[in-house]
């Protein structure tokens, strides 16, 4: 069974991301254990001399690397991520850079109709930076609009196409995550450090 981590991309206490990836996590228990990760609690990214992060940070970093995969749930603020998920992947890039080769999937909820799709698009854009190179699925976008009534008052999606979507989407990635990871340990030795954007600034 596949170990995948979930990633809160919010500090929100209230955050209907946090819900879709508890009804992830239970709806999919038969097919890979999933932790959730609350980064609400990262101190804000400070370019460290030395290149080591808090604990907080390495805790993450650890539970990234020792995941099959990792899937990211982002709202929308201003067109895209919030501040404390972009300065969490600042200081993973700027640290032990976990993500380099990791197969992830985003998902995203907001309270609006588009569901946090130009935040998505965003995330992928940073993903894809040379120092954090995370092995993102293709072609899937999972986006709950109008989230606040999207859940039930067990957690549970309200809408059968929606979980019908999801199941398609998450069938897809697990076989992404095994595809992308025998792929990965083929060329195991050629994982570097990337050091790019970081030195003159």
């Amino acid at each position: 069974m596949l170990n995948l981590l979930g990633i809160v991309g919010t500090n929100s206490d209230h955050s209907t991301n946090r819900r879709l990836l508890q009804f992830i996590q239970k709806h999919f228990a038969d097919q890979a254990n999933i932790e959730i990760f609350e980064i609400k609690d990262l101190p804000a990214f400070n370019k460290p001399k030395d290149r080591k992060g808090p604990v907080e940070v390495q805790q993450l970093a650890d539970k990234i690397i020792a995941a099959d995969g990792v899937i990211i749930s982002t709202p929308e603020y201003n067109h895209s991520v919030p501040a404390i998920l972009k300065s969490t992947l600042e200081w993973l890039s700027y640290t032990t850079q976990p993500l380099i080769d990791k197969p992830v999937m985003i998902t995203g909820a907001s309270y609006g109709k588009l569901g946090s799709s130009r935040a998505q698009s965003h995330l992928r854009q940073i993903l894809d930076a040379p120092e954090l190179k995370a092995r993102i699925m293709p072609s899937s976008e999972f986006l709950v609009g109008y989230s606040l009534q999207a859940f039930d008052e067990n957690g549970h999606l309200n809408d059968a196409n929606k979980i019908e979507e999801l199941e398609g989407i998450f069938h897809d990635f697990t076989q992404f995550v095994e595809i992308t990871n025998q792929l990965v340990s083929k060329n195991h030795s050629y994982k570097k450090v990337q050091r790019f954007s970081w030195e003159d600034n």
